[in-house]
């Protein structure tokens, strides 16, 4: 099970932190990746990490703002959202894949349920 948490609202380059909490089996061969999605859109990548090597993957959108992270010993990955803007305005999944650095949606089979991020400017 996935459990997102950590979203609210922000003004315009301000920063929050989401936090995806993992449970219920062990990761060591999964990517974990956030996607969003607005109204009316398809569901957005935005950045994932491979549980184990800890590589990285990021939406050119939010190249050099976004950082992911994980805490092995807490099951938890992390997004770190910096310098926000009003079109990071979205509903934040976290998920789980078994393939190596997946970018697509129809490549994550577990989704939790998301958590909402307003940027006002």
């Amino acid at each position: 099970q996935l459990q997102a948490s950590g979203g609210g609202l922000v003004q315009a380059g301000g920063s929050l932190r989401l936090s995806c909490a993992a449970s219920g089996r062990a990761f060591s061969d999964y990517t974990m990746g956030w996607f969003r999605q607005t109204p009316g859109k398809e569901r957005e990548f935005v950045a994932c990490i491979t549980w184990s090597g800890g590589t990285t993957l990021y939406a050119d959108s939010v190249k050099g703002r976004f950082t992911i992270y994980r805490d092995i010993a807490k099951n938890t990955v992390y997004l770190q959202m910096n310098s926000l803007k009003p079109e990071d305005t979205a509903v934040y999944y976290c998920a789980t894949t078994r393939l190596w650095l997946g970018a697509t949606a129809e490549q994550y089979g577990s989704w939790g349920r998301g958590t909402e991020v307003t940027v006002s400017s």
